[in-house]
């Protein structure tokens, strides 16, 4: 706990360069309340810690799956606009 994100995110930089690879900064806000299928936001989409079903859609999956193809898709989207090869990511 001595130790910030912000320290975590340098060294993540630092180590990254150093092995020729990159880190990618994404935004993470409503990454878990986001539906990856239709893009309804919604707190009512995740009722529960770990369960994830759009209001919308239907679309059902764990929390975390739903979070981590949300933050993939807006750095495949950052990536795109900055015009960078999304082959390399």
């Amino acid at each position: 706990m001595d130790q910030g994100w912000s320290e975590f995110r340098r060294q993540m930089e630092y180590k990254s360069l150093w092995m020729g690879g990159e880190v990618l900064a994404v935004p993470a806000h409503h990454t878990s309340q986001t539906c990856p299928k239709c893009g309804k936001v919604s707190p009512l989409n995740r009722l529960t810690q770990s369960a994830f079903v759009c209001i919308d859609c239907g679309y059902e999956n764990k929390a975390d799956v739903v979070g981590s193809l949300n933050i993939l898709a807006r750095g495949i989207e950052i990536r795109g606009r900055a015009g960078l090869r999304p082959d390399r990511l």
